[in-house]
């Protein structure tokens, strides 16, 4: 048995050479770096182009795309590619927010029901079942229209509406992290419970919150992309990729496909770019890919 191990170059290595495991380590680095500075550069340059992607001049109005105008005009004569830029801005930080409102939220509520009294647990757990029964794109609407529609009234509605299944799978890792040897170990040792949870507990669900964060981004940004689409969401005057879809939907037949190719092009590209900062972010927090 060991020599037909030793005699087949295939055999699995479990764990990589630390000098292939580095290269690994930096291409991720790399990879979330750049992505969050791509992010970044998106949302500077739709606040900055904001004014300007209002700007009407009906001389120039249905123009296809073209190198003065690289996404075309729409109806008004505004250039779409700078509304598309100044509503990606506006969708990232939407997303952004609600996001990372909302991982607060099932972190806080996960730590609750895991750590605290039986009450706690069990007032937590009928929450989320209560939350999830309910459709989701109807109470994100009926919260959104509660406060007023408009920027954050979309924030607090997404925010307040993607946390439970989150919450539930830190829940179920907080219970193992408190049920395991190493923080019993902690505790006999005389280490106090705020001790255990910055030293143990923390490091433990810290790859899971990463990758709930991560998960959370897509789905916030498309809901308020759906929700604005609907007329539930941000006000027609603000740029939004859900607003530029919306009235693009009016001209389609007139033959202005541009109006919501670009601007869904970019949505999408937006979106996978966030993924490849969650997932090379992943790689580096979870112990997981530790020996990748």
């Amino acid at each position: 048995m060991t020599d037909a191990v030793f005699a087949n170059p295939e055999a699995p290595v479990l764990s990589a050479p630390r000098r292939r495991r580095l290269p690994n380590r930096r291409c991720a680095f790399a990879l979330a770096l750049g992505g969050a500075l791509l992010l970044i550069a998106v949302v500077a340059a739709g606040l900055l182009a904001g004014p300007a992607a209002q700007a009407t001049d009906f001389a120039a109005k249905s123009l296809p795309p073209s190198l003065i105008h690289p996404f075309g005009t729409d109806w008004m004569g505004r250039d779409m590619l700078l509304r598309t830029v100044a509503g990606l801005s506006t969708s990232v930080l939407v997303g952004l927010m609600a996001a990372a409102a909302s991982s607060l939220i099932a972190l806080s509520l996960a730590a609750a029901a895991a750590l605290g009294p039986r009450w706690a647990d069990a007032a937590v757990s009928w929450l989320i079942d209560l939350m999830m029964g309910i459709p989701h794109i109807v109470l994100l609407i009926l919260i959104s229209y509660a406060l007023g529609k408009g920027f954050w009234g979309v924030t607090i509605g997404v925010a307040l509406t993607h946390w439970p299944s989150l919450a539930r799978i830190l829940r179920a890792e907080i219970l193992q992290c408190a049920s395991s040897d190493f923080v019993a170990a902690a505790a006999r040792l005389g280490a106090g419970r705020l001790a255990i949870a910055a030293r143990h507990m923390v490091p433990y669900v810290l790859p899971q919150f990463v990758v709930g964060l991560v998960l959370l981004f897509p789905h916030a940004i498309l809901h308020e992309a759906a929700i604005t689409f609907l007329g539930f969401g941000l006000p027609p005057e603000m740029p939004a990729i859900g607003i530029i879809l919306s009235e693009a939907m009016g001209y389609l037949s007139a033959g202005l496909w541009w109006l919501a190719v670009f601007p869904g092009l970019a949505l999408v590209i937006c979106v996978m770019l966030f993924d490849v900062v969650g997932t090379s972010l992943r790689k580096l927090v979870d112990p997981a890919y530790a020996q990748e």
